[in-house]
């Protein structure tokens, strides 16, 4: 999951996030009252002390003016601290591999602890709690980078109504197939994570559906000139990654309107 060139790479987002902590959470509140949604942030691997999530959050709340949460995947303790936040090159950057593998060493002890496999349970308990107590019409995920591959996972659930992928880890087959919710897939030019051989994969098994009684809505879109981290980490002074973020951002926010109108 880590050993991606990009996992570390990306930039902070301009502003203040607005929302509040709830119980160990980060919540964007939505209108007063209003239950019909609600979205779930499944972070990347610097989870909520990078101010990136809290800030997509706040924005994501106010243009689908509902509830937006950003649960805490590592029990306080991300995998990658935002120190170790870098600043990307272009696409088509030579990989140092030597670099790489000495830069994610002290990282590896903190990955193994939370490898998807243990923070997936963390995410489908607070799913379940939050709604034992809000008890939302319909509810969505969107997930970036780690996160996106927990989004995959929750898919085969019947927790959600519907998700977005950026860029995530790489997926079984297994779970792509388990699959039963509407899914949106918001895809990296180049993508050490999620690499196309894989892309190509994921949609053909979800094309391969069609016409049958399994079959859910699907739809991939590539952002050219970006990399991994792109739709969570940009940096914005790239004018192709700037835009494919905003791409996969506003590709989100259509998604759910059309996934989780009521």
């Amino acid at each position: 999951m880590a050993s991606c060139s990009n996992c570390k790479k990306g930039a902070v987002l301009p502003g203040e996030p607005t929302g509040t902590m709830v119980n160990g959470a980060y919540l964007a509140a939505g209108p007063e009252g209003n239950t019909s949604r609600a979205i779930i942030l499944l972070t990347d691997m610097f989870g909520l002390p990078l101010v990136n999530s809290k800030i997509l959050a706040d924005n994501i709340s106010k243009r689908l003016e509902c509830d937006c949460w950003v649960p805490d995947l590592f029990n306080g303790k991300p995998p990658i601290t935002v120190d170790k936040l870098k600043v990307p090159e272009r696409v088509g950057e030579k990989i140092k591999w030597f670099s790489l593998i000495i830069n994610a060493l002290p990282s590896l002890p903190a990955i193994l602890l939370n490898r998807p496999t243990v923070a997936y349970p963390r995410a489908e308990n607070f799913v379940k709690e939050l709604q034992t107590e809000k008890k939302y019409e319909k509810l969505g995920a969107v997930g970036y980078c780690f996160g996106g591959t927990l989004a995959i996972t929750m898919a085969g659930t019947d927790l959600l109504n519907s998700v977005v992928i950026c860029h995530p880890g790489s997926p079984t087959v297994k779970a792509i197939q388990a699959m039963k919710v509407p899914s949106a897939w918001a895809c990296a030019e180049e993508d050490m994570g999620f690499k196309q051989e894989i892309r190509r994969k994921a949609e053909e098994l979800l094309a391969s559906r069609k016409g049958k009684d399994d079959f859910v809505e699907y739809e991939f879109k590539d952002y050219k000139g970006t990399v991994h981290g792109f739709a969570a980490r940009p940096n914005l002074t790239y004018p192709e990654v700037k835009a494919g973020y905003e791409g996969a951002f506003e590709q989100t926010i259509e998604w759910f309107q059309k996934t989780l109108s009521v």
